[in-house]
């Protein structure tokens, strides 16, 4: 007999009762061990995390918090700043050029997200059918080449194309359609399509490969199911292809509206908003008001209102295709 915890047992019982007092003293230090390490793990994440946050409060947060500061002054950069109240952001919705170039974005968003959206399907459906590997991956590449070239570079060359004598025209020319033949950047209602075309021809290489990437998630049991049922190509994309795309669709919309709202690079390289005003797009906008016409106050707001517009289109966007 033996006594544990003031109580009489036998001895193997007493040695099993003390085996198991012995375990949960164990598995109470092991937990407090646990907690101990992963308290130090949280505060090691924080101290690798912590230059990051740092390059980020720097050029990002403070940047943002500087402009919004700017947008209630009238200051030149130089001279001393005044305050001006709500009175840039006024000058946003009433000065016609102001207003116009946020229209202009919203118009790009045609060439910048819906054609490369609905371009990127088709191909990537078309791709999808080509059985040869090395023919699939010779326009997978073809497809993605404009996203390795700058933007900027990417427009000198088209300005190029779409001089009197480029490529366009020339092409126009040899198709007996001479009478369409312009100077597509120097058009007044030419030049903002011209250079959406641009965004379309940039975008719909990303947006192809997206898909591309969605369509072979998709179970191709599926397809063969549909097919046995009678379905042809246009009902299983309909009926298979369209909803297992559903989030890469998302993406795709969410960055091209962006590069569409905020375009600058291209826009900037082709016409720099001419001619006039006609293809005047809020980024332009910003660049020409703080460092042309020394109207500090005024770019942080456009700056401003351009971010708020930004979110106030894709936070709905995204939430729509979180949804099921």
């Amino acid at each position: 007999m033996s006594t544990v915890d003031g109580l009489t047992a036998p001895v193997d019982v007493a040695d099993e009762i003390s085996t198991a007092s012995r375990r949960r003293l164990v598995r109470r230090r092991g937990g407090a061990g646990r907690s101990s390490l992963g308290s130090g793990a949280r505060w090691a994440g924080w101290l690798f995390a912590l230059p990051a946050l740092v390059m980020y409060a720097v050029f990002e947060l403070y940047p943002i918090i500087t402009a919004v500061q700017y947008s209630f002054f009238d200051w030149d950069g130089v001279s001393a700043a005044t305050p001006a109240g709500l009175k840039n952001y006024t000058r946003v919705f009433t000065e016609p050029q102001l207003l116009a170039s946020i229209i202009h974005a919203f118009i790009l968003i045609i060439f910048f997200t819906f054609l490369p959206v609905l371009l990127a399907l088709v191909v990537a459906s078309i791709v999808r059918e080509i059985k040869s590997k090395a023919l699939g991956a010779t326009a997978r590449t073809m497809m993605f080449l404009p996203q390795i070239i700058p933007g900027a570079a990417s427009a000198i060359a088209w300005t190029w194309m779409y001089s009197p004598n480029g490529a366009v025209n020339q092409m126009l020319g040899a198709l007996g359609l001479s009478s369409l033949q312009r100077a597509w950047l120097g058009d007044f209602t030419w030049a903002l399509p011209a250079v959406g075309i641009i965004g379309t021809w940039l975008a719909t290489g990303l947006c192809t490969l997206l898909l591309m990437a969605g369509i072979g998630k998709i179970d191709t049991s599926l397809y063969e199911a549909a097919s046995l049922d009678g379905a042809n190509r246009i009902q299983q994309f309909r009926a298979i292809t369209l909803p297992g795309l559903r989030q890469e669709i998302g993406v795709c919309i969410t960055i091209t509206i962006i590069a569409a709202l905020a375009s600058f690079d291209v826009v900037f390289m082709s016409t720099q908003g001419g001619p006039g005003y006609s293809t005047q797009v809020p980024g332009v906008q910003v660049y020409q008001l703080a460092f042309t016409e020394n109207r500090i106050g005024q770019s942080s707001a456009l700056a401003v209102v351009l971010s708020l517009i930004v979110l106030a289109v894709i936070l709905p966007i995204q939430r729509f295709f979180r949804e099921k």
